[in-house]
């Protein structure tokens, strides 16, 4: 018989584990002696000790499922229940309870993260949907519909939710996606209308544009053009190559007619240039009939002077007011020596300037003795007024004297 402090062989080679509740047996042995026995049965509680010692580490030191956990912790209280091995059964127990208790505590923990962790995909999924639809009323096409791609990427990314709230948070998503495609397609198809109705408009300003081209009907058709420029504007953009296409041809018919017009203006403006110098010349000439000292020669010279003036083409426009007006200030002085003339030989204007000569002497005269008498009889005041009224009358018959003088005396 063969024993130690946790187990025994009888007689029989039945071998025991003490216990708590008393002896138990783990097995019998027969192959060899007592010590063997122990020795067999004891290395089975120091593998049992290392399976628990490696679930414990297991447990501590890695993300094993507390299922899992269980599973392997229930496989070990099996072979310790057994009893099929020599050791501190008790105390395996006593590991393998407090692996249970660990494992218990992993669970509740992961169950508080893994609501946590819900609680935050839900309030993420939340977000993602509030600004999925706000994107969806959006006309950025480009940037919010990359945004919404990045949105999807992001939902992949995060937990699931329990199935009712995400599928309800997913069809909000998700109709808020579809919203924006519908509203950008409607839009873009839209746009190619309108691009199509351009490129139809500016092909046929382009024609016009063309077809105007070799004009000679410089003014009219310039104006136009820039007619058909202001339609080109509000038309609105085609598509980018029918765009670029018309665009160049509508360019080319204006610059071959704008260069035409060009070489047309530059050989009219030289030929102005000739003109100006030489009405600059007759203006020069005209000058120097002012004063005007014989008004017949004067009237003659001038009027030869204008039909040479007459026949000289057009001159530079800037150019026009200062030149014209030289010899319209010599024609003006040519009129007013008629006027003077006409007034200095007219009988009736002389007749007319003789009597109110005579007429306003008259009252002077008459106003003088009213003067004399008034004072001769002591009536200053009235002397005074008709003194003052004297002062007028004599006014009027200075100027008449003078202008009786112009008729010559």
């Amino acid at each position: 018989m063969s024993s130690d402090p946790w187990g025994r062989v009888d007689e029989t080679g039945t071998v025991y584990v003490r216990t708590a509740e008393g002896e138990q047996v783990v097995g019998s042995w027969q192959a060899g002696t007592p010590e063997e026995a122990l020795a067999y049965f004891e290395r089975k509680y120091e593998g049992l000790v290392v399976e628990i010692g490696l679930l414990e580490r297991r447990v501590k030191t890695t993300d094993l499922a507390a299922k899992d956990a269980q599973t392997a912790i229930d496989h070990l209280r099996q072979q310790v229940d057994e009893h099929h091995a020599v050791g501190d059964l008790a105390a395996l127990r006593e590991r393998l309870d407090a692996l249970v208790a660990t494992v218990d505590k992993r669970r509740e923990e992961r169950k508080v993260q893994r609501a946590k962790q819900s609680d935050e995909a839900r309030k993420s999924k939340e977000a993602l949907v509030a600004e999925a639809e706000e994107l969806a009323q959006s006309e950025q096409w480009r940037s919010a519909g990359e945004r919404l791609r990045a949105l999807v990427d992001t939902w992949k990314g995060l937990p699931r939710l329990d199935r009712k709230s995400d599928d309800e948070l997913w069809h909000r998503f998700s109709h808020a996606r579809s919203a924006f495609s519908k509203r950008r397609k409607a839009h873009f198809a839209s746009l190619d209308a309108q691009r199509e109705e351009a490129r139809r408009t500016k092909e046929r300003l382009v024609s016009e544009a063309e077809a105007l081209s070799g004009s000679t009907d410089w003014g009219p058709t310039a104006a136009r053009y820039r007619d058909l420029m202001t339609q080109w504007k509000a038309a609105g953009r085609a598509q980018r190559e029918a765009e670029d296409d018309l665009w160049n041809r509508f360019r080319g018919a204006q610059d071959v007619f704008f260069a035409a017009r060009s070489g047309v203006f530059a050989e009219r403006d030289a030929e102005q240039g000739e003109n100006l110098k030489v009405k600059e010349e007759l203006a020069a000439e005209a000058e120097k009939l002012v004063p005007v000292t014989d008004l017949k020669a004067a009237r003659a010279a001038f009027r030869s002077i204008n039909e040479r003036w007459e026949a000289v083409g057009h001159v530079p426009r800037d150019a026009r007011p200062k030149v014209e007006g030289r010899m319209h200030a010599v024609e003006r002085a040519i009129q007013e020596s008629e006027e003077n003339e006409w007034r200095r030989t007219n009988p009736e204007a002389r007749a007319r300037a003789a009597g109110l000569t005579g007429q306003l002497q008259a009252a002077v005269d008459k106003l003088r003795e009213q003067i004399d008498t008034a004072r001769a009889s002591g009536n200053n005041a009235r002397a005074d007024k008709l003194s003052r009224e004297l002062e007028g009358r004599q006014a009027l018959l200075d100027q008449a004297l003078k202008g009786l003088e112009e008729f010559g005396g």
